[in-house]
């Protein structure tokens, strides 16, 4: 019997050594995961708000330059295609005639 007990003993003992060391390692994670969030705040949305303020400035440099550069030259090939094809109708026309 007194075998029995004493291995009741110390599983007791280990549990309890087990579970003080379970607390003390979740406390720590805590505590980093606490220190996470703050570098997170603090480093990475500056990052963040910089990179959107940048996303900015290229959709809107990109929808200038769409509007001004583009949109105008895609216009006048046009007209110079259009034109192309007027004066080949026309000299077929001629041609054929």
């Amino acid at each position: 019997m007194e075998t029995i007990a004493l291995i009741r003993d110390v599983a007791i003992i280990v549990l309890a050594v087990v579970s003080i060391i379970t607390g003390i390692l979740t406390v720590v994670l805590i505590l980093e995961l606490r220190t996470l969030v703050r570098t997170l705040q603090q480093d990475i949305k500056p990052i963040l708000d910089s990179v959107n303020e940048t996303a900015g400035t290229v959709r809107g440099t990109t929808k200038f330059v769409s509007e001004q550069v583009v949109k105008p030259v895609a216009s006048a090939f046009g007209v110079v295609a259009g034109a192309r094809e007027a004066l080949h109708v026309l000299r077929n026309d001629r041609q054929t005639h």
